[in-house]
């Protein structure tokens, strides 16, 4: 079937295969990643590349969890560690650390950034009827960088604003 015949069907709720691609036509998708035991996600739409964890290029006087910068094809792209970011256990990068680089164009201001994780899971996909809010407790994650949480098997998910965690400004604000 091609993507013609996918639009005359008009494909809602449905599995179809584009030239061997399947793709889902409803719900919301989301990148996996973990950090230390706990399970993260982003949306997908918002994902640029993953890339296998390399040093960045140093910036000096900048807060602990900015790792740095890299250039992606002529992008100037900070570098942030999760870990430390959210104060999540100790930092250790390792063969499957990877950097999940994010793109949202949904703002006025459109930013490339890359986050730092202890490894990439899987892709969810989640209805909005599946995302529950997050429970008002004491937590090491601010409530703005939550969305909501996700119950996928065994594992609870929390996904994350991809805004919120590209607010440099509001970070300053936060570790000073």
């Amino acid at each position: 079937m091609d993507i013609i015949e996918v639009e005359e069907v008009g494909a809602i709720d449905q599995r179809y295969t584009i030239e061997g691609l399947d793709f889902i036509a409803s719900g919301n998708q989301y990148l996996t990643f973990t950090l230390g035991n706990e399970h993260y996600a982003v949306d997908i739409l918002c994902v640029r590349e993953i890339r296998g964890w390399e040093p960045p290029t140093l910036v000096p006087n900048v807060p602990k969890h900015i790792k740095g910068v890299i250039n992606l094809r002529g992008t100037i792209v900070p570098i942030i560690d999760l870990r430390i970011q959210f104060s999540i256990g100790e930092v250790t990068y390792l063969p499957t650390t990877v950097v999940i680089v994010l793109t949202n164009e949904s703002t006025d201001r459109p930013r490339t950034m890359g986050y730092i994780v202890d490894a990439v899971s899987d892709v969810l996909n989640a209805e909005d009827s599946d995302i529950k809010k997050a429970p008002a407790f004491a937590s090491t994650i601010q409530p703005h960088y939550i969305d909501g949480l996700v119950n996928s098997g065994e594992k609870v998910i929390t996904l994350l604003n991809i805004e919120s965690l590209q607010n440099l400004e509001l970070d300053k604000v936060n570790n000073d």
